[in-house]
């Protein structure tokens, strides 16, 4: 079989891991799948994650540029793929991924200037595609929910305790930026975009799901 990878993406609470699940249980039947998420932060790789969204390097976003940053997480995926699901791949398993280098576009590209964002993806596609030689994902799909309803089911992970957030999730002019990001990259780059709320708020998860793997049927034949 082909290798495939289908990733999912958006801001934190926006339910990448829960439409994962969802739809790693829909295709099982179809073909072998494996799941990954990143960054591994039960990974040694992830250190230097770990560090920067634990504010070590700096107490915001801003604080750490752009390229260093995609470089901690790039480093992740890259000893992620190549000592635990490299063979998977090359075999024709299907690979689920909760983020990955599009967490970089959503999550980095917002500190550089407007002007600056294509020139930036163009860097970091070449860096983890091309030099890293990690693989390209078959397709991307944006988990889509405004900021503040990310929040709201953020705050009900962590059972209300705000001071659990990271760097990026305690910062809402950010997230909103980062928003912004999300949607001008899905056009550039051609991300399927679903929308997880409508007029009388969040669609249920089985709505989503259903709109996720309409978005990703193209590559499950087996």
């Amino acid at each position: 079989m082909k290798p495939s990878l289908i990733v999912l993406e958006g801001l934190d609470g926006a339910g990448k891991s829960t439409q994962l699940e969802l739809l790693a249980g829909k295709i099982f039947a179809r073909r072998p799948v494996r799941k990954v998420k990143f960054p591994d932060y039960e990974d040694p790789s992830s250190a230097l994650v770990r560090m920067y969204l634990g504010g070590e390097f700096g107490e915001a976003p801003g604080d750490t540029s752009a390229y260093a940053a995609s470089i901690f997480y790039a480093a992740d995926r890259f000893a992620s793929f190549r000592r635990h699901w490299k063979q998977d791949y090359e075999s024709g398993t299907l690979i689920l991924s909760d983020r990955y280098t599009q967490a970089n576009v959503i999550y980095q590209m917002p500190k550089l200037p407007r002007q600056e964002w294509r020139g930036y993806i163009d860097w970091l596609y070449d860096l983890e595609y091309v030099k890293m030689g990690i693989p390209r994902p078959d397709r991307v799909v944006l988990l889509d929910l405004d900021p503040a309803l990310a929040e709201r089911q953020l705050l009900t992970r962590y059972n209300g305790d705000a001071s659990r957030r990271d760097i990026h999730e305690r910062d809402e002019d950010f997230l909103r930026i980062c928003r912004e990001a999300a949607l001008t990259a899905a056009d550039y780059l051609g991300w399927t975009v679903v929308r997880c709320a409508g007029e009388t708020g969040i669609l249920s998860r089985e709505e989503i799901s259903g709109a996720v793997l309409e978005a990703v049927a193209p590559l499950l034949a087996p």
